[in-house]
C-alpha cells in the first residue's frame, strides 16, 4: 500500500481539498476517513458534497443517523461508524447495498470497523498539527489512489 502526507493549514483548505477530491471521485468509490475528534473528517465530506454539486453547508456528521445521502452527480453516500461496533450492525443499516453502486461512498470513523472497507478504497487520516493546521495522510493503491493523490499535489 503507498502512502502520501499533505497540509491543510486551515478548515477553509480543508474544504477546498474536499472539493478538488470530488473532481476525481467516480461512482462506485470508496473514501475511507479516520482521525481524532475534530480533525476535520465532516469538514472534508462537506467539500466533497459541495464539489459534487449538493449544498455544502447541509452536510452535517451523521453520528446519530448514521447514514446522510446528498443528491449530486454522483450522489454521496456519507455514513459514521462512529456509534457501531460490529459488522453485524452495518446489515441491519443496510450498509453493504450502497457499496459499488452508482454514488460515492464516504465513511468516517471507519477505522471502527476496518474490515467493513473495500479493499480497492483509499483511506484518508488526519491529524491534529498547530493551530488550524491538518496533516492529511493517503493511503492506497490503484487508480483511485494515483487520482486523489494527484488532485493534492496539484493543490500542494
Amino acid at each position: 500500500m503507498s502512502e502520501h502526507t499533505f497540509l491543510s493549514r486551515s478548515p477553509e483548505e480543508t474544504e477546498r481539498l474536499g472539493e478538488g477530491l470530488a473532481k476525481r471521485l467516480r461512482a462506485g468509490d470508496v473514501v475511507a476517513l479516520s482521525g481524532e475528534l475534530g480533525a476535520g473528517k465532516t469538514t472534508l465530506v462537506r467539500g466533497i458534497a459541495r464539489g459534487l454539486g449538493a449544498k455544502g453547508e447541509e452536510v452535517a456528521s451523521p453520528s446519530f443517523t448514521i447514514i446522510n445521502e446528498y443528491p449530486g452527480s454522483p450522489p454521496l453516500y456519507h455514513i459514521d461508524f462512529y456509534r457501531l461496533e460490529r459488522l453485524e450492525e452495518l446489515t441491519e443499516i443496510g450498509y453493504w447495498e450502497y457499496l459499488g453502486g452508482e454514488g460515492i461512498v464516504v465513511i468516517e470513523w471507519a477505522d471502527r470497523i476496518p474490515e467493513a472497507i473495500p479493499p480497492a478504497s483509499i483511506w484518508l487520516t488526519l491529524r491534529f498539527r498547530q493551530g488550524d493546521e491538518r496533516e492529511i495522510r493517503v493511503k492506497g493503491e490503484g487508480e483511485m489512489f494515483r487520482r486523489i493523490v494527484e488532485e493534492l499535489m496539484r493543490r500542494g
